[in-house]
């Protein structure tokens, strides 16, 4: 009868243990993707630098507000929010699967992610702006679709972003800027995803996490 509880308590231990670690795993895979509502920093993996906004206006093409890229990673003007694409909702925490248009919305002034056919200042390229009211409304300019290879764009893995409208691919140009923006980096949009500096992953942020769900599985959420 001892021998039988001994048993039985080990059992129940290594039950216990298994589902820890199956606890942990779960954990870990939710804390893998980019979700809806989530604040974060994107950087360019070939050229380590961060996507950036300011309020500071181009002094040609659109004249709207400037998109550049710096080496620093404290700076707040660097965090953009992702939100769903204009006139949709998405559930705050979900996953953003691949091939789903989104906006980036950059946080410290309410502006979006935006482009359209006017002409960089640098190196003549499409021009990427931030656009929209102080509601951080604008148009269509401002989707963009997550290109990438998985089911869902994934913290750890480079994506890639392309422009609803136009069809370009956001990217670096290696080209910097003098003042009143000395040495940020240009942003702009370019025809070909296999061109220099396309590469954009996930960097620091505050990442919104679906509760006890896992990507597959539904519930009710907060909308954006």
């Amino acid at each position: 009868m001892e021998n039988t509880k001994i048993l039985s308590i080990a059992t129940l231990v290594t039950v216990v243990f298994l589902i820890s670690i199956l606890s942990e795993k779960t954990e870990a895979a939710k804390n893998e993707f980019v979700t809806c509502g989530s604040i974060l920093k994107l950087i360019n993996t070939d050229l380590k630098l961060r996507l950036h906004s300011h309020d500071v206006k181009y002094g040609s093409g659109s004249g709207q507000q400037s998109v550049t890229a710096v080496e620093v990673s404290d700076d707040n003007n660097s965090h953009w929010l992702v939100r769903p694409m204009t006139g949709e909702t998405c559930k705050r925490g979900a996953p953003i699967k691949c091939n789903t248009n989104i906006r980036l919305q950059h946080v410290a002034t309410k502006k979006n992610l935006h482009s359209h056919f006017f002409t960089s200042p640098l190196s003549g390229n499409q021009e990427v702006s931030c656009y929209g009211d102080d509601e951080g409304e604008g148009d269509s300019g401002d989707n963009w679709t997550v290109v990438c290879n998985n089911d869902y764009w994934r913290r750890d893995t480079p994506v890639k972003f392309r422009h609803v409208d136009t069809g370009s691919y956001l990217a670096g140009s290696g080209r910097t800027f003098g003042r009143p923006i000395n040495g940020q980096g240009e942003i702009v949009g370019v025809s070909s995803q296999y061109g220099a500096y396309t590469d954009w992953q996930a960097s620091e942020g505050l990442f919104v996490h679906p509760g006890e769900l896992l990507p597959h599985q539904h519930a009710v959420h907060t909308e954006l």
